[in-house]
């Protein structure tokens, strides 16, 4: 059985409707890569698809985005590739308009439960649940609503958006080890083939002791910079009698995000600008860019790893017309636009 295996696409992040400035927006990047994911899906390469879950970048969103997230996934299904669907954290453990979910080949992991598949002459069973808060305490008990009515199969997958101890993010490496929303290696079924887990955008794999390997297929695209040197895609794996067979993460090309630095000492209001605008039309590519100005007397502008972006709004107003407020490249006009505002999103530039 030839699995799909795709997580933390957040549709709907970076796409305002009526944006404060006019220029590139990165929300049509997640639905293109997430599109891309499908694609051996589409061409029945595999035969069944998961997602991990963060469907959406947040829980409450129109029904036209929940509608817009969930057509890629329902289009898939109604080609005979049955779809699972693990609701993340960002859906707060719960899809918007659940009733849009509705198809008979679409499984959402709305509770504790399993679903079981039968594909390539083998029957599989996809044990999982929603994310789930303090699951150090609960997973135990959670665990054992979802598996309570598994009937005999040749095996067995677990599919969790939560952190599993020993996963690894952001640019200092932090490593989740402990805490109430860390799931022990040691508390893992030991007859489950894999682990496959969504909510850490780094891909991985862990192989603890005694348990299946836990894989993260990661983001489809970088959310923020901290992701910036971070590879995107997304898993395809192969399900034996004997449990789980070969495996590869497949890369997808996201959008490069890049540290612009630049001195502004001893500059006017006019040498500043040239400054700017020289550095962002330097930039090769349609990239997304953070300006980082560097004072001889107080240093960088942002600390190294630091969550921030450079906003629209920060950028002088002359430099945003010239360089930033240009027509996209994707056309968004099959995309419906959001009605509510969002802050400013990371410059983008193009040469």
């Amino acid at each position: 059985m030839r699995v799909l295996f795709v997580s933390d696409t957040h549709i709907g992040l970076d796409l305002p409707a009526h944006p404060r400035v006019v220029g590139r927006r990165r929300g049509p990047d997640f639905f293109e890569m997430f599109e891309r994911a499908l694609e051996p899906a589409r061409s029945r390469a595999v035969d069944v698809v998961v997602h991990g879950g963060d469907l959406l970048y947040r829980s409450r969103v129109p029904a036209w985005l929940a509608e817009a997230a969930l057509a890629p996934l329902k289009q898939v299904a109604s080609s005979g590739v049955p779809v699972l669907l693990v609701p993340g954290n960002h859906e707060r453990g719960r899809l918007p308009f659940p009733l849009l979910a509705l198809h008979d080949k679409l499984h959402v992991f709305d509770r504790p439960r399993s679903v079981v598949l039968d594909a390539g002459g083998l029957r599989a069973a996809f044990i999982g649940f929603p994310y789930t808060h303090d699951v150090r305490r609960r997973f135990r008990e959670v665990l054992a609503l979802a598996r309570c009515s598994v009937p005999p199969t040749d095996v067995r997958v677990l599919v969790v958006h939560q952190c599993v101890e020993g996963a690894t993010c952001g640019p200092g490496n932090f490593t989740f080890r402990s805490g109430p929303e860390v799931i022990r290696t040691a508390d893992l079924p030991d007859d489950v083939a894999v682990t496959l887990g969504g909510h850490i955008h780094r891909h991985q794999v862990l192989r603890p002791a005694g348990r299946g390997p836990v894989i993260y297929a990661g983001s489809v695209e970088r959310t923020s910079f901290a992701e910036a040197p971070e590879t995107k895609g997304y898993v395809v794996l192969t399900l034996e009698r004997s449990g789980l067979g070969a495996f590869e993460f497949r890369a997808l090309p996201g959008r490069a995000m890049v540290t612009l630095t630049l001195s502004l000492d001893g500059a006017g209001s006019g040498e500043a600008h040239a400054r700017v605008a020289t550095a962002i039309d330097s930039t090769p590519g349609w990239r997304a860019a953070r300006l980082a100005a560097v004072s001889a007397s107080t240093g960088p502008s942002f600390r190294p790893g630091q969550r921030t972006t450079c906003a629209w709004t920060r950028i002088p107003p002359a430099v945003s017309r010239r360089s930033l407020g240009r027509t996209s490249a994707t056309d968004r006009s099959s995309i419906p636009r959001r009605r509510a505002r969002t802050p400013g999103s990371v410059a983008c530039t193009e040469t």
